[in-house]
């Protein structure tokens, strides 16, 4: 076993150099996450009497508790870990699949594990190192957690929710792993464990849907569920921490089992062998034959969410009441028209925020297929490379578009009401989305190297728009995001059309600075 982790600390020492930027981010932003809330919850809810008519509300609604999850406790700890609690085990288990994936499927994929197997590499080396890289990013945000909570609220409770946010990524790290060997493409591997955590988000809110007190089979089926029953800072219940260690260890063991059994680059689900003659005549085509898997998923999701957004509205509205703090809260985020139309007009937002990222994923293909060195021989034909660039922008300006329309579609369908309007308020959100993709679109042709950046200023805008309200941010901090300049519909008084060319004007001249610059560099080898 020795030899087969030769190299292991080597491995860890270049995976987390080249994560130096990506990792802290995450961390920041898993942390943030619940680091955020007592403050607002505390000037939302002064007293332990609106606390506890909170808990009681929040119960008593089966369609917030879909979302949320059910309250355990009325203090401002367990209010803290009940809102941020499972949100913030979904963003510890899509960056801990990020970590584990890029080290392992992706480095195989690029052939760059073969080159460093040939020196003194152990076989389980690489999947060891992606593994700690992974237990390091965990680590260091239950710590921020646990740390930003242990003086107000309590070190047991603080350090129960810390370690149960980390577990939680480290459990879904040990899926990556077992999906990194399943298949050849670091890109499926992602959409597999990011489908295993959707499913696992679906159980947990069918199963606290239907149980007031979280004990349905359903929540209990779900790593998310086993987080929401660790209770911190409500008679934590520190043996469902124990689940998540020999879930992990199961998971891993499996993980080295599986890939001690194949060849490097090779996988258990090889990829189909293509027709004896090609069906694909233009680099459009081949554009959205890869992409439309993503976009397919990216659709369902956003129906999905919209329907789940729109149907707790009249819930929301009930929760609101006449809480003058989360009104404004939401106001601001919303518009100050009537609070169910201000609600639908956050999730609106919220919606376009979260297809930024949908973007981003897409435009930055290009740079995959060039650091896969799939795009030379391609360019090698009579195939321009704005023909090539062009196919897979077109994928991510139309594929946003398209997720917006079927997510406001969903709010106005789950809603059960003006429908049109509900779309028209999601797609509200598109010269906003598009800035962002040229903006990614644009630093892959000038600085391809930096592309990556990209997630930086898409989670930014995230960040900008779900907390800033929250933190009473100053409103020049807010305009920074160009989600911030937005009408907010459903609701405002007269569609204002300025901002909304201003932003596609915008987007359009960044789009064309990126493909200039696309022309005039050289192709990644």
């Amino acid at each position: 076993m020795k030899g087969q982790l030769a190299g292991t600390a080597g491995l860890l020492r270049l995976a987390l150099r080249r994560d130096r930027v990506m990792m802290p981010v995450w961390v920041v932003v898993v942390a943030l996450m619940v680091l955020s809330l007592p403050a607002s919850l505390e000037s939302a809810y002064a007293t332990e009497a609106d606390r506890a008519r909170l808990a009681a509300t929040m119960n008593a609604n089966g369609s917030l508790r879909a979302l949320y999850g059910p309250v355990f406790g009325d203090s401002l700890g367990a209010l803290t870990a009940w809102r941020g609690g499972v949100f913030a085990g979904v963003l510890a288990g899509v960056m801990s699949l990020a970590v584990v994936i890029r080290h392992t499927r992706e480095e195989e994929e690029t052939g760059r594990q073969e080159l460093l197997s040939a020196a003194m590499v152990g076989r389980r080396a690489p999947l060891t190192a992606a593994l700690l890289a992974a237990l390091t990013a965990d680590a260091a945000a239950a710590l921020l957690v646990a740390g930003g909570l242990a003086g107000a609220h309590g070190a047991a409770g603080a350090l129960a929710l810390g370690l149960g946010i980390g577990a939680t990524g480290m459990l879904f790290a040990g899926i990556a792993a077992i999906t990194a060997q399943l298949t050849e493409s670091a890109r499926l591997a992602k959409g597999l464990a990011g489908a295993l955590i959707g499913t696992a988000f679906v159980l947990r809110a069918a199963g606290d849907a239907g149980s007031t007190g979280g004990g349905s089979a359903l929540t209990w089926a779900s790593p998310l569920g086993w987080l929401e029953h660790v209770r911190p800072f409500a008679g934590e219940r520190w043996w469902v921490l124990g689940l998540f260690a020999a879930a992990a260890a199961v998971l891993m063991a499996a993980a080295y089992a599986l890939a001690g059994r194949r060849d490097i680059g090779m996988s258990f689900l090889p990829a189909r062998p293509g027709p004896a003659e090609g069906r694909i005549g233009s680099a459009g085509a081949l554009a959205w034959r890869l992409q439309r898997g993503s976009l397919a998923g990216w659709s369902l999701g956003f129906l999905t969410a919209g329907a789940v957004f729109g149907s707790i509205t009249d819930g929301a509205t009930q929760l609101v009441g006449d809480n003058a703090r989360t009104r404004e809260i939401i106001q601001r985020m919303g518009g100050q028209s009537a609070i169910a139309d201000a609600f639908l007009a956050t999730m609106a937002g919220m919606l376009g925020m979260v297809a930024a990222l949908y973007i981003v994923s897409a435009v930055l293909r290009l740079t995959g297929e060039e650091t896969g060195q799939r795009a030379e021989p391609l360019l090698a034909a009579p195939v321009g490379r704005l023909r090539w660039a062009g196919g897979h922008l077109a994928v991510a300006f139309g594929g946003s578009a398209l997720i917006l329309l079927l997510g406001g579609l969903g709010l106005g369908i789950g809603h059960g009401r003006d429908v049109a309007a509900a779309a028209g308020a999601a797609l509200a959100q598109l010269p906003a989305v598009w800035v962002i993709g040229a903006l990614a679109a644009l630093l892959h042709g000038a600085a391809p190297k930096y592309a990556a950046g990209a997630w930086g200023i898409a989670g930014a805008a995230l960040l900008l728009g779900w907390i800033g309200p929250a933190l009473n941010l100053p409103q020049a901090v807010l305009d920074l995001s160009p989600f911030a300049h937005l009408p907010k519909l459903p609701g405002a008084q007269a569609l204002a059309w300025t901002p909304l060319l201003a932003l596609t004007g915008l987007a359009a001249a960044l789009l064309a600075a990126g493909l200039t610059a696309l022309r005039r560099r050289d192709i990644t080898s």
